[in-house]
């Protein structure tokens, strides 16, 4: 192991980003036991803080990358430790002080992020490709809200229709929105989470100083990430907005009566409660609510959900990393769909989206069963 004590940078860093209440921690081990690692393979925890309260980290170790920031253990801990600042922190000592490797996969995306703005690597100038022929206006001042999709629902093709279903159900309704385009980058929580915190101010200083000279004042978000990113985030840098998470509209939308679910879907479907809108941000109620309000649909729960849902395994910067078969939280929530009778596997996050897509392609399992977005399932049903 190398020790970290020496490293008066390292030490700074910690210190930083709240790493000194590791001193709270009486290694009681229920992190470890909480942590969904541990139900496909050994991921210690508690022996991570035990390392920190010595001051003798294992930089090097696979374990420094594999905490997907999914608040099981935050929220369990008896001692209220933040362990995932204490994991941000370690991951920041590898990026900044250069004392070990960070993952390829994970160094590509953040490289793509830092030359043009998106994990994908793709141009700038593409983010609003998707939105080409849906006639929607770019944001200006005076617009009542502003629409920012993500990197994935923007950029990867298979996962377009998302931000399109949105789009639809907005000029549906009749809401004055609009999009920006390459001014624009990834949100960056998910590279803070992995340790570039340089990068992820850069970032988030770029889109608030975009957002506040449109004049935005609102925005709405497909991304968990993104939601929780603009909200709990970007204030410590001075950008202050109202952001509202895409679910959390469509709920406040039927509920007015501004928006008509007159089709029927007939399918059971279940819901998947992502870490950074559940654990992370208490939304639980709205998307059951939407799908409550389509008729024909029967909602039925997971073993785990609402505070107690697994995990996809995209958080964290992992969903730039490969996970190994056997090893991938997905395929497990795929097979709880499968248990309870699920036809449809709903999501409100593309980072889920993604993962549960690639799980049911590998395993086979798409003839039956479908992963679909809520907007996708309103705007079905419209």
């Amino acid at each position: 192991m190398q020790s970290i004590t020496p490293l008066k940078e390292a030490v700074d860093i910690i210190k930083e980003e709240g790493g000194e209440i590791l001193k709270l921690c009486y290694q009681c081990g229920i992190c470890t036991s909480t942590c969904p690692w541990n139900m496909v393979r050994s991921f210690l925890v508690r022996r991570i803080m035990h390392q920190g309260q010595l001051g003798l980290i294992d930089f090097e170790a696979e374990d420094m990358w594999l905490c997907v920031t999914c608040k099981a253990c935050v929220d369990r801990c008896p001692r209220n430790v933040e362990i995932i600042d204490i994991m941000r922190a370690l991951r920041r000592v590898v990026v900044e002080v250069g004392i070990a490797k960070v993952p390829d996969s994970l160094r590509l995306a953040v490289k793509n992020i830092s030359g043009v703005g998106n994990p994908q690597g793709e141009e700038r100038e593409k983010r609003t490709d998707w939105a080409k022929d849906l006639g929607v206006k770019t944001y200006a001042k005076g617009t009542e809200v502003l629409y920012f999709p993500c990197c994935v629902p923007a950029y990867d093709p298979q996962f377009q229709r998302v931000a399109r279903a949105t789009v639809n159900i907005l000029k549906k309704v009749g809401v004055d929105f609009g999009i920006l385009g390459a001014e624009l980058s990834c949100c960056g929580e998910s590279v803070r989470k992995a340790g570039n915190e340089g990068l992820f101010q850069s970032l988030a200083q770029n889109n608030i100083s975009v957002f506040n000279k449109a004049g935005v004042k609102k925005i709405i978000v497909t991304s968990p990430h993104c939601y929780h990113t603009f909200m709990k985030e970007y204030p410590e840098l001075g950008g202050n907005f109202e952001v509202i998470h895409f679910s959390q509209y469509l709920a406040e939308l039927i509920k007015e009566g501004n928006l008509k679910l007159t089709k029927e879907l007939n399918k059971k479907v279940t819901y998947h409660d992502s870490c950074y809108l559940g654990r992370h941000n208490d939304v639980y109620d709205e998307p059951r609510e939407i799908l409550k309000s389509i008729p024909g649909l029967e909602l039925i729960e997971m073993t785990n959900h609402r505070e107690n849902s697994l995990c996809c395994g995209g958080g964290g910067g992992r969903i730039w990393e490969e996970t190994k078969k056997g090893e991938r939280f997905s395929d497990m929530r795929i097979e709880q769909a499968l248990e309870v009778g699920a036809n449809i596997l709903a999501v409100a996050c593309p980072y889920c989206m993604v993962n549960f897509e690639d799980s049911v392609l590998t395993s086979d399992k798409g003839d039956v069963i479908e992963i679909k977005d809520i907007a996708e399932l309103v705007q079905e049903v419209i």
